[in-house]
């Protein structure tokens, strides 16, 4: 039980930083650069729920007990 609601606060983290980061995308068109943009969204908190919730998932995902 424990690890699904591991598994889907990754995938919440993770579904939150993928978004956060495609929102970004529209200073692009407003002029900066892809440098720029990076650089950007390096110092946004919010841009590291992607990685993180990428690895709660992948820990859920290999720890999860298989008994089949």
């Amino acid at each position: 039980m424990w690890y699904i609601f591991l598994f889907l606060i990754g995938f919440g983290l993770a579904v939150s930083g993928g978004v956060t980061i495609i929102a970004y995308m529209n200073f692009l068109p407003a002029g900066i650069t892809w440098f720029e943009y990076f650089m950007f969204i390096k110092s946004r908190v919010e841009c590291y729920f992607l990685p993180i919730g990428f690895l709660i998932m992948a820990f859920t995902i290999y720890r999860f007990p298989n008994n089949i």
